[in-house]
């Protein structure tokens, strides 16, 4: 049986928080395997992930005494069995570039996840979902059904107990209500270095004003479109004698390492929310 898990915490930072999660974990016969922490002098929060074995106590048991430990230090944090992968479900709409990927790095073992259903508003993926053996949900989208049609994906992510939704080019604007059912626990991946060339046809607009970088950049959903929390970012050099097919082409593979990055780091418990930026521990 497995044995080693993840904690992550923040709190108001003060001397000894290291010294006291490691005797915590002493204590109760674990050995650390990584650790990393960070304190950030702007807000006076301490950020802190560890990866540690212990065969004495039961996850139940675990958490239980994690809990009594973090209150008096007003500790917000996570605890997690590596041996559960993360449950997803990914949205997407007619670009399939990042599913395709996001699923060849899941088969393939370099993603610590289960994804578990594809939800689209097109059909277009069915058959890929299929080839792969995920249930795959077509909720088509219009203005007059937007209510009940995110109705549906919510009923559908929680009934897979999900606890990452990834939209994978998902060309859909999610109302405030499900941006904070979902806070935390949900990554877009957008075409370009934010806030530049938002919108339809990004690759045009960049192609129309001779940039020579593109760019990628990931990061969680909330209410504010394409204001989330970064998770990460990338770009590309191009030049003048590059198409807009060309241009497309380099951008659509920026996007998919950029957002597989994300994930995967999101689904090692390795991104900390810290107000609207993030701390990660790569």
């Amino acid at each position: 049986m497995n044995h080693a898990y993840i904690l992550t915490l923040s709190c108001p930072d003060r001397p000894g928080i290291v010294h006291a999660v490691s005797g915590f974990l002493l204590d109760r016969g674990g050995n650390i395997e990584e650790a990393a922490q960070y304190n950030d002098h702007d807000t006076g929060l301490f950020f802190m992930r560890v990866q540690f074995a212990c065969r004495q106590l039961t996850h139940d048991d675990l958490r239980l005494q994690v809990k009594l430990f973090a209150e008096p230090l007003q500790m917000r944090w996570t605890l997690h069995a590596t041996s559960e992968p993360m449950r997803t479900v990914i949205l997407v709409s007619k670009e399939g570039h990042c599913l395709n990927d996001l699923l060849f790095r899941w088969k393939s073992g370099l993603l610590p996840l289960h994804i578990a259903a594809i939800i689209s508003n097109h059909r277009e993926f069915y058959q890929l979902a299929a080839s792969y053996n995920v249930p795959f949900h077509h909720i088509p989208v219009t203005a007059a059904t937007k209510a009940q049609a995110e109705a549906r994906q919510l009923e559908i992510i929680r009934s897979e107990g999900a606890e990452l939704v990834v939209l994978a080019r998902y060309m859909q604007i999610l109302s405030d209500d499900l941006c904070r059912e979902l806070a935390g626990k949900a990554i877009n991946i957008h075409h370009s270095f934010l806030p530049s060339f938002k919108g339809a046809k990004p690759y045009y607009q960049a192609h129309d004003r001779g940039v020579k970088l593109i760019g990628a950049t990931a990061h969680y959903v909330t209410a504010d479109l394409d204001e989330g929390p970064i998770i990460e970012q990338d770009v590309a050099r191009v030049d003048h004698s590059m198409t807009v097919e060309d241009l497309t082409a380099q951008g659509r593979d920026t996007e998919s390492q950029v957002l597989a990055r994300a994930v995967k780091w999101h689904g090692e418990h390795r991104v900390l929310i810290n107000g609207h930026k993030t701390v990660i521990f790569k």
